[in-house]
């Protein structure tokens, strides 16, 4: 299910009414929103006091510490004291068999409820943040590791804890319980999350170790290993983002089994999830949920038999083994730079959770702003001090690094951000998109899925680079099987279009299309997919579900493909961007129906056309029954307008394809509109078979404007 085919942008001809088809992100009137800012940074730290006898400092304020960044002297604008230890008591065990969960009805969360000067909810609590990642838990691992949580709920949670559960499957992070002391919500969550979900989406071991699989079309295994990884550092440091309102020391006890890196990208994700968890005071506590491992030297029954040479010179086991430690070193790496601790090779699971319970005490919450405004991405030196007690030990924060903005951003911390955007549930909609998604049959499994993209040209900037115009776009995306909860395909691209004088002045007035093309099985998928303005940061976001349906089971109709509707045929070589190159731009030609003669149909996705350019239909028919021998397929295009038809092309018959196991036939049809009125129509395709006595009809809404 690989992303096999290239890019094409090119200007197409400017339609100003909203896409109709599958649609777009925003209304394209909608009113722009406005924002204010302030450049004001507060800056928050909690510090941990003790004197020599390692006992807490009690009763200090905000005039008893000093506190400078990078050098610079800092007024404490306040100072809270969170007292834990007298309170912390156990909260009492239900009797065996008296226990009655209770189960609610609550949807997911976005966001971690805030702290209000009314409601000091979080005031003198002990905060600890579950967090399931499902996407990189076997089964087994998943039932472990939920029958830790459900075990420290029940037997050694406080009365000072406050515990909130969050879930990563793939696509997401869902907060299932806000923070909480109510042991039946808590329990009520974790009974009803479900064994096997989110599974899939850890990676595939791609070594000496791995078996031959040898897919057509498969996605690279390196490849996609290093996006999952990405994802799943990704949505950690959302997490951390999510729990970085609360200024309480916070606990993220991270349940996986294991995390492993994948090359230099996944480096800098791993930093920057490290990066945002210091900033939000969350320190990490994974826990390793394969518990104590005993591991087949050439591996257990989850994986493949290896069929290479490694299998007798001893590389296939060393690569067992170094996969499983370099997945706990990523692990512990999160938990020593944030000053947590793992839990690895212990089956007592529950003891992870405990140890990040014990780890926090009392504390200060001092809070200031910083005379330093800049917007630079520096790191910030912090040190804290006692005024009058110098002898003291003080445990807090080193500092942190500094906010950036667009302009100063690295490709690594471009690459970042369209990560968080993809993580978002409430997308992002700066940039206007519409999208088409059709598909067309290969073969009896798979489908080409052509997806195409349209952006106003107006809402995108323009840069000067060497005397030349450009427009800088990235685009990402995803497709996930809603079945199995997976992600099955993604996209990454990074266009630099170079626009002549002519063309840049055309950009104000014309949108960009951008198209691409995957392979997929029958199913119901959704696709997340965003584009940016390289010069700018304004981000867009589409999401949508769709459906390839299995043409194989259609029995009562004539199966066909996505219809295809158009205004443009363009020559290959006139695209702005194109990546496919060489061998792959052959591919392309070969699989992509919308390709013929050297010339591409580019789809009209708001399927608004100007009265004096001709319309070009194409899709395909399929016949799947040998005994219906040579006879056509007959096709024929009708428009109507309030019911009544105005228009209608002569039949076209074309005899689907013998050489085809699908009996493929492609229909085609040209016609012009300039002798219709401007106005709203109904366009239906009808075909028939004459040999099976089935026919299909397919109907959608079109507008005729003028030029």
């Amino acid at each position: 299910m690989r992303s096999f085919l290239g890019v094409l942008l090119l200007l197409c001809a400017a339609l100003p009414v909203a896409a109709q088809q599958i649609g777009q992100n925003k209304p394209a009137n909608s009113s722009e929103n406005f924002t204010v800012t302030m450049k004001v940074q507060l800056v928050v730290e909690a510090v941990v006091v003790k004197d020599k006898q390692v006992n807490f400092i009690h009763g200090l304020t905000a005039k008893d510490f000093a506190l400078t960044e990078d050098g610079a002297p800092q007024t404490v604008r306040f100072c809270e004291h969170q007292s834990l230890v007298d309170s912390a008591v156990p909260v009492p065990v239900a009797a065996p068999g008296t226990e009655n969960i209770k189960l609610y009805k609550q949807l997911t969360r976005t966001q971690i409820a805030s702290e209000s000067i009314e409601n000091e909810r979080y005031k003198n609590r002990r905060l600890l943040a579950l967090y399931f990642d499902m996407s990189a838990m076997r089964p087994a691992d998943q039932l472990r590791a939920l029958t830790a949580a459900q075990q420290f709920i029940r037997t050694q949670m406080t009365t000072v804890d406050l515990v909130s559960i969050l879930r990563y499957q793939g696509g997401s992070v869902d907060i299932l319980q806000d923070f909480t002391a109510d042991r039946n919500k808590l329990l009520s969550i974790l009974e009803t999350l479900i064994v096997g979900e989110g599974q899939g989406n850890a990676e595939t071991i791609d070594d000496a170790s791995s078996a031959d699989t040898g897919a057509a079309f498969g996605q690279d295994d390196s490849e996609f290993n290093v996006f999952n990884t990405d994802r799943q550092l990704s949505a950690l440091q959302t997490a951390a983002k999510m729990l970085g309102q609360l200024n309480e020391k916070k606990s993220l006890i991270y349940f996986a089994s294991g995390l492993r890196l994948n090359g230099i990208d996944n480096q800098a994700q791993l930093h920057a999830t490290v990066d945002a968890a210091i900033k939000a005071g969350v320190s990490f506590w994974p826990i390793d949920a394969r518990g104590l491992v005993a591991q087949a030297p050439l591996g257990d029954a989850t994986q493949g038999s290896p069929g290479n040479s490694g299998v007798y010179s001893g590389a296939a086991a060393q690569a067992n083994t170094d996969a499983f430690q370099r997945s706990q070193d990523t692990l512990f790496a999160l938990a020593g730079d944030t000053g947590g601790k793992a839990l690895f090779d212990n089956n007592d699971l529950t003891r992870g959770i405990v140890q990040a319970q014990q780890a926090i005490s009392d504390y200060y919450i001092l809070g200031y702003y910083a005379t330093n405004t800049a917007q630079n991405g520096h790191f910030r030196r912090i040190k804290i001090s006692l005024t009058q007690n110098l002898a003291a030990d003080l445990n807090y924060r080193q500092g942190y690094y500094a906010d950036k903005v667009f302009s100063r951003f690295t490709a690594v911390d471009k690459e970042r951000q369209l990560e968080d955007a993809l993580m978002l549930e409430d997308p992002i909609t700066e940039l206007s998109i519409a999208m088409e998604i059709d598909h067309f049959q290969l073969n009896r499994a798979e489908y080409f899925v052509p997806i195409i993209v349209k952006i106003p040209g107006r809402e995108l900037a323009l840069a000067k680079r060497g005397g030349a115009e450009h427009t800088l776009i990235d685009f990402v995306g995803e497709i996930k099987d809603l079945v199995g909860g997976t992600t099955v395909t993604n996209v990454r691209d990074n266009v630099n279009i170079k626009l002549s004088d002519a063309t840049a002045a055309e950009l104000a007035h014309r949108p960009i299309e951008y198209d691409t093309g995957f392979t997929l099985l029958p199913g119901k998928y959704m696709i997340k997919f965003l584009a940016r303005d390289d010069e700018t940061g304004r981000i867009g976001t589409y999401q949508t579900t769709f459906v390839i349906p299995n043409l194989n089971r259609e029995e009562k109709h004539v199966p066909i493909s996505s219809v295809v509707l158009s205004s443009q045929r363009v020559e290959l070589n006139a695209a702005l961007y194109d990546v496919t190159k060489g061998k792959e731009k052959a591919k392309e030609d070969a699989v992509n129906p919308l390709v013929q003669d050297g010339k591409k149909l580019i789809p009209s996705v708001t399927r608004v056309f100007a009265t004096d350019r001709e319309i070009y239909v194409y899709l395909q028919a399929y016949r799947q029954t040998p005994a219906a021998g040579s006879e056509p397929l007959v096709a024929f295009i009708s428009l109507y307008s309030a019911g009544a038809k105005v228009f209608e092309t002569p039949p076209v018959a074309i005899v689907p394809s013998a050489a085809s196991r699908l009996g493929t036939a492609p229909l085609s049809f040209t016609f012009g509109i300039n002798r219709l009125p401007q106005g709203e129509y109904d366009c239906q395709v009808t075909v028939l078979d004459p040999a099976t006595l089935k026919a299909s009809y397919w109907r959608a809404p079109i507008m005729l404007v003028a030029q």
